[in-house]
């Protein structure tokens, strides 16, 4: 675990203490979106958090329905769902699902506006956090 992962789940906790929360860790890679979520993960079950892992390949409105619905009908508890996947997470049709959601990018790929928060994975060991005024683009910039 890193400072960055360490630093995203205190900001996301802190917006966010407790009830059912629903988290996206999206980009144009779904694999890299997978061991980005799976880093933060560690961190937030480091802050002593229950947390739900899923994993959505490609991304799909019905499919991110179907795992969103299920998780918000389940028993009252104070769980996170974290859902990692491509760019498409953050889509028109789909962005509204998250209280909170995370872009991770690498190089010079660009970033998505609605993300909340954006993580530089270029070396994997070392994620830093990005740090972008983008309140003049549309919010589809980067998808």
């Amino acid at each position: 675990m890193t400072d960055a992962w360490a630093d995203i789940a205190t900001e996301f906790l802190h917006s966010y203490p407790r009830g059912r929360r629903l988290l996206a860790v999206a980009g144009a890679d779904a694999e890299r979106s997978r061991r980005a979520a799976d880093d933060l993960t560690t961190a937030l079950s480091a802050a002593g958090q229950q947390v739900e892992r899923e994993h959505s390949a490609a991304g799909d409105e019905a499919g991110v329905r179907e795992v969103v619905t299920a998780f918000r009908e389940g028993p009252k508890s104070d769980t996170i769902l974290l859902v990692s996947g491509p760019a498409s997470l953050l889509g028109e049709r789909t962005r509204g699902k998250w209280n909170y959601a995370v872009w991770q990018l690498a190089g010079d790929e660009p970033p998505h506006t609605v993300a909340g928060a954006i993580i530089d994975v270029t070396d994997p060991a070392r994620p830093r956090r990005r740090f972008a005024d983008y309140c003049s683009l549309p919010a589809s910039y980067g998808a």
